[in-house]
């Protein structure tokens, strides 16, 4: 398949996403109109300069600007067109379920309510279904450079919303923050009956990991790039099939790889690991999940086997029920077969 194919066969094929903040959705032109509106003065002078900044040396680098962007968010309106962006973008890019993020510490601490930012994101989804036929859940993430405590306080904050809300998550500071600092929580959101997931491994060791597992009990690893360097935990997870979700271009941006070449993922697949591509804030990082995509499938060589593996992963993935899985991996396989009939081997 030639490079033109291929970018289409990556732009075209359905696929899912369990990886993506929608605070990290917030492009910089769109900061700015935001703020205008909200009568908020940011320190940069343009949507340019604002872009200019986005050269990170680490994760708190990145988070000291993401935090502070998430500052002009103060309306239904804000937040509904934030997440009505995203769905419209996911269209484009055919991704048809997403599992999205949301920080609701952040907007709390920001003075905006959670119905405010919770009723928008959610009415957003409501509209994308109907318009694109887009399927959206939504995963809290807790901030883990905050309290446990305050983390217990959001979660009992959430219970009222709890029919919208499939999951919890761990994010923020990684390093200093480990997952056993949150024990409690989880196993107070398991007992409520949500899905659990936590960000590991990232710039955190791999212990990091091996704790959200043993300790949190979490379904799924959001990054888990230094699963690397324990084998024997890559053997863990390629036997219980706990996915991980990988987002390319931020490890790259956040110096948490310097060369895409570099990028555990092809490792994981050929180690058969439910690994899984993501965006995670693709408003900063350069690209959508489309282009994360493609990134690797260049600097790793993939094929489109490889392609294949990766749409069934990002269902296979997600906490929808197993008859829709099957549903969405037939949906791949049926585009599969037409693309092949559109484009015959030469």
């Amino acid at each position: 398949m030639n490079h033109d194919n291929i970018l289409e066969f990556i732009y075209k094929i359905p696929k899912a996403e369990q990886h993506l903040h929608i605070e990290g959705t917030l492009e910089p032109a769109m900061i700015f109109e935001i703020a205008r509106r909200n009568n908020i003065v940011l320190k940069y002078r343009d949507a340019h300069e604002l872009r200019a900044a986005y050269n990170f040396s680490n994760l708190q680098e990145f988070l000291d600007i993401y935090y502070l962007c998430s500052r002009v968010l103060k309306t239904y309106s804000d937040f509904y067109e934030i997440a009505m962006a995203y769905y419209t973008t996911a269209f484009h890019q055919s991704v048809v379920h997403s599992e999205i993020f949301f920080d609701p510490q952040t907007h709390l601490q920001n003075g905006v309510p959670f119905s405010v930012f919770f009723n928008a994101i959610s009415d957003a989804a409501r509209d994308a279904k109907k318009r694109f036929g887009h399927d959206v859940s939504f995963i809290m993430c807790f901030l883990r450079h905050l309290s446990e405590e305050s983390a217990l306080e959001t979660l009992e904050m959430a219970l009222p919303f709890k029919k919208k809300i499939i999951g919890i998550g761990l994010d923020s500071s990684e390093l200093g923050n480990p997952p056993k600092k949150f024990e409690r929580l989880f196993e107070k959101a398991r007992q409520y009956g949500f899905h659990t997931v936590a960000h590991a491994g990232e710039e955190g060791p791999v212990e990091y990991i091996h704790q959200a597992l043993d300790l949190l009990k979490v379904q799924r690893i959001d990054h888990g790039n230094r699963a690397i360097d324990d084998e024997s935990l890559i053997q863990k997870l390629a036997q219980s099939q706990i996915p991980l979700t990988l987002c390319p271009l931020s490890n790259k941006k956040l110096k948490v790889i310097n060369d895409f070449k570099e990028h555990p993922l092809k490792h994981f697949l050929d180690k058969n690991v439910l690994a899984t591509v993501n965006s995670d804030d693709p408003a900063f990082f350069g690209g959508y999940l489309s282009e994360n995509l493609m990134v690797v499938q260049q600097a790793l060589n993939l094929d489109k086997n490889d392609i294949i593996t990766l749409a069934k992963n990002s269902f296979r993935a997600s906490f929808m029920s197993d008859k829709k899985k099957e549903d969405y991996i037939e949906m791949v396989d049926d585009f599969v077969t037409h693309f092949n009939k559109q484009n015959p081997p030469k």
